[in-house]
């Protein structure tokens, strides 16, 4: 049995590549921070399925802990390293830029270093980002393409892509760079434009909430199902040699569009609900991204199974089942929105 170690498992990614690791017959022990209030809501599924029976194990530790991650590998002689931890989310990094520069850059070189003095072959997947593109060219972008970030989280995550590339050529490592596009999912961040945009849907169709406030309406993303993208981070473990690779659709979209389109799956008209602020905007904005996965095409036989459309409408689907739940709650507690004429029934 394979052993694969998953940093950040209780994310979005984390999740859906520990059911497929699972899936696949690997042992898998994901890092969780340790604080006051531990959220694995997106993995109590499969911890409560396959925890005592050890094919999952979470362990805390911290990217910012090296002493944590070190012991961690040396104990467990993983086969495969996922690092995926980050702090993520691109408006806040420029609030907190020492946090998203620390946990972008130290994480990745603690485990390649671990790796490195590690006696036996470790292969190692590093989490790259379509935001060191930086946005400034209207065309697609591949594993060749200059980068140019825009903001601390891109920039950390630069360092990191740049430093296992390093690593693989000085050592002779098995480290792979997944340059990922914009990925998402039910399992999405609610603070994410994605996600902040059907969870409203939801509630607006449920009469819970009334308007909706986003920023840049024009910012293009190439958008992507999250439960496809890791079918790619593993293959790109599979492959007999370790290189770079650019996961994306090959499509992109604008925030007005994605709106657009989650708004129309209840028939709804975005125009009436959604508004922009310019608390919303960020510092340095990143205006387009396209994506050419030619590559990971020909190379990993990997294509996208889920369509833009389709991510929407699951995306849509499972934000009104949270607001049915929710307006539930809301009766249940004599909490009295605006109930008449909900238009989902």
């Amino acid at each position: 049995m394979k052993k694969a170690i998953v940093t950040g498992i209780s994310g979005q990614d984390g999740s859906y590549l520990s059911r497929l690791l699972i899936d696949k017959g690997y042992e898998v022990h994901g890092t969780i921070r340790r604080s006051s209030s531990i959220n694995t809501s997106r993995i109590d599924d499969i911890i409560a399925e396959h925890e005592s029976s050890g094919r999952l194990n979470l362990h805390y530790s911290d990217l910012l802990d090296s002493s944590s991650l070190s012991n961690l590998i040396t104990n467990i002689q993983p086969d495969e390293i996922y690092n995926l931890a980050a702090q993520s989310h691109v408006a806040v990094s420029f609030k907190n830029p020492i946090f998203t520069t620390q946990t972008g850059t130290l994480g990745s070189i603690t485990l390649l270093e671990s790796v490195r003095y590690l006696d036996k072959e470790v292969k190692f997947y590093q989490a790259s980002s379509s935001e060191m593109y930086g946005g400034d060219f209207i065309g697609s972008l591949n594993e060749e393409s200059p980068f140019n970030p825009k903001s601390p989280y891109a920039a950390s995550k630069v360092f990191a892509h740049n430093v296992t590339k390093l690593y693989r050529e000085t050592y002779n490592l098995f480290a792979v760079n997944g340059i990922l596009f914009n990925h998402e999912s039910p399992l999405r961040g609610e603070t994410f434009v994605t996600r902040k945009i059907t969870k409203a849907v939801g509630r607006i169709a449920m009469g819970i909430q009334s308007k909706l406030t986003l920023g840049n309406l024009d910012a293009s993303r190439d958008w992507g199902f999250a439960g496809d993208y890791v079918q790619a981070m593993y293959l790109m473990m599979q492959y007999k040699n370790p290189d770079d690779w650019v996961v994306a659709t090959g499509e992109t979209y604008t925030v007005k569009e994605f709106a657009e389109k989650a708004f129309s799956a209840v028939n709804l008209n975005w125009e009436d609900y959604v508004t922009t602020s310019e608390k919303y905007f960020r510092p340095n904005e990143v205006g387009y991204l396209l994506g050419d996965p030619s590559k990971a095409r020909k190379n990993l036989k990997w294509k996208p199974e889920v369509s833009f459309d389709q991510l929407v409408q699951k995306m849509v689907e499972h934000d009104i089942n949270q607001a049915k739940k929710e307006a539930t709650l809301l009766k249940e507690s004599l909490i009295s929105p605006t109930w008449e004429n909900p238009v989902v029934n």
